[in-house]
């Protein structure tokens, strides 16, 4: 089946290389009874993807059923999924199949797979390797023959790494990722988006459909759309009700675009490969905590020379405490501050007539001379933080990555690309 009469079919808008692909993807896949995982922020739209999966595989007579695993309690998730006994537990009334049971033959999609229980995922990986399972508060071992589609937008690898997600099970699941890409990688889609949905919401409301201005268009194809394609949507909807004119200024579409954050780091340089939003969350985290370490560094440094040099009666103190700062950020070993090289003001030291000494000091030189010259290089600081937590650890990967924030994988990659000798 060609790709444009499938997107048409399920409604699908954009013809970005990588939403191709993932649709190519889904369709090769769709004929075979593997488990598939897709991947995806929340509102790119995962669910569509099972449904041209199952709708195209040999079991599209058979029952598809979606499941949101976040939604369900933790208490009645296995309830839900394989059923239960009359009896088996306060309020089981009556014996009740599950999804799994009433869905055979068919397919079943676990939405949000990363919020189930590591219980659930123990009696979900038997389901996967021997299509059995057993019904709350029974003995009996049943059969079920479905295929199962999961999605997520956690990155369920690291949940590995921190026990929140069976490793098997992750494997099980992964034998055909699929990526969904974000809106915000497929700009070329954004505006055949919002027509579509501005056509739609003037049919439904019986109006004239909105018009941007090309400053307003070039605001809508650069905003990072966090909310991917359901934002968009939803912001579509809200100038088709709420405008008073149906061409869009720039000014008038900002009203109705949250505000950016402003805390965005550009992406690294030197990597290798893209990085995923998770990740770069974790190294702009790293970097925040280097940077306020620092500066709370060189504000106390500062006030410590600026008291020593007002005061020339501690003319030998400030000699041992000029020693002391000087053989400590001289020395990176100690600190791990190598980078901070302060430039330090020594004291003018005269003898007196009597033969006591006295300290001369410029107090213009406090103002201009008394100053740390700090390396502000993100990669420079970001290797150094990193090299302070192998240190720490004496080498423990998993527990320097979990003081830093970053997943196990992350910092494998850290250490490939500064090229870090652990």
């Amino acid at each position: 089946m060609e790709l444009q009469s499938i997107k048409n079919r399920f409604g699908i808008i954009g013809n970005s290389p990588s939403l191709n692909y993932a649709l190519n993807v889904a369709v090769q896949v769709a004929n075979t009874d593997l488990s598939v995982l897709i991947n995806g922020e929340s509102g790119v739209g995962k669910e569509v993807f099972s449904q041209i999966i199952h709708a195209l595989s040999a079991r599209k007579h058979n029952p598809f059923i979606a499941v949101n695993c976040g939604a369900i309690p933790e208490g009645t998730i296995d309830s839900e999924l394989f059923g239960h006994e009359k009896g088996s537990f306060t309020g089981a009334v009556d014996s009740r199949k599950g999804y799994f049971e009433t869905v055979n033959g068919g397919t079943i999609f676990l939405d949000e797979i990363g919020e189930m229980p590591l219980g659930t995922q123990a009696r979900l990986l038997r389901v996967l390797e021997s299509g059995e399972f057993i019904r709350v508060g029974s003995s009996k071992v049943q059969k079920t023959d479905v295929r199962v589609i999961a999605a997520t937008n956690k990155d369920l690898l690291e949940f590995t790494h921190k026990g929140r997600f069976r490793e098997d099970l992750y494997y099980r699941l992964n034998t055909v990722p699929i990526r969904v890409p974000a809106l915000r990688d497929r700009k070329e889609d954004i505006m055949f988006l919002f027509r579509k949905f501005v056509v739609d919401f003037a049919e439904r409301y019986k109006a004239a459909p909105i018009q941007l201005e090309d400053e307003a268009k070039n605001w809508l194809i650069n905003y990072p759309w966090p909310g991917n394609v359901r934002e968009l949507k939803n912001i579509a909807e809200q100038l088709s009700v709420l405008s008073q004119d149906k061409l869009i200024t720039a000014n008038a579409l900002k009203q109705f675009l949250p505000e950016q954050s402003n805390n965005r780091l550009p992406v690294l340089a030197g990597g290798t490969g893209s990085v995923s939003q998770a990740e770069f969350a974790n190294e702009r985290e790293i970097l925040y905590k280097l940077f306020f370490d620092m500066k709370k560094d060189v504000t106390e440094l500062k006030k410590m020379f600026v008291e020593i040099l007002q005061n020339p009666a501690n003319a030998g103190a400030a000699r041992m405490a000029t020693e002391v700062l000087m053989r400590d950020y001289n020395n990176p070993a100690d600190n791990g501050n190598a980078s901070l090289q302060p430039t330090l003001v020594q004291p003018s030291v005269m003898n007196n007539t009597n033969g006591n000494q006295s300290v001369i000091i410029d107090h213009n030189d406090i103002h201009h001379h008394v100053e740390v010259e700090e390396s502000l290089n993100i990669m420079d600081k970001e290797k150094e933080l990193i090299i302070k937590a192998l240190k720490k650890h004496r080498g423990k990967r998993k527990d320097a990555s979990a003081d830093l924030g970053i997943s196990e994988r992350t910092l494998y990659r850290k250490l490939k690309e500064y090229d870090i000798d652990e």
